[in-house]
């Protein structure tokens, strides 16, 4: 191989590996509708007129079992215990 084929060799390879790189810092955050990981949440008003501090949430995912406010966890940020039954029925649900 004459050196410009071994110089553009080289030069590939530096670009794959800069380019590798530089996505771990966005592959690491993640992103905020994945499952998995948190996301923070603005504060805002309910249409009570009820205001929602801001707060940090766990991603949308498949199962209740981990939500923080779930019995049997705690919330790593704030140290409470989850008190909310992941299965229980709401008044107004109807299992038919």
């Amino acid at each position: 191989m004459g050196s410009v084929g071994y110089w553009r060799s080289n030069v590939r390879i530096i670009l794959a590996i800069s380019v590798a790189f530089a996505a771990v810092p966005v592959l690491a955050k993640g992103h905020p509708h994945r499952s998995g990981g948190n996301h923070e949440v603005s504060g805002y008003v309910r249409s009570n007129g009820t205001y929602v501090t801001p707060h940090i949430q766990k991603n949308p995912n498949a199962t209740k079992l981990d939500n923080y406010s779930t019995k049997g966890n705690i919330n790593p940020y704030t140290g409470k215990a989850g008190t909310v039954e992941p299965y229980a029925m709401k008044p107004t649900q109807n299992p038919h």
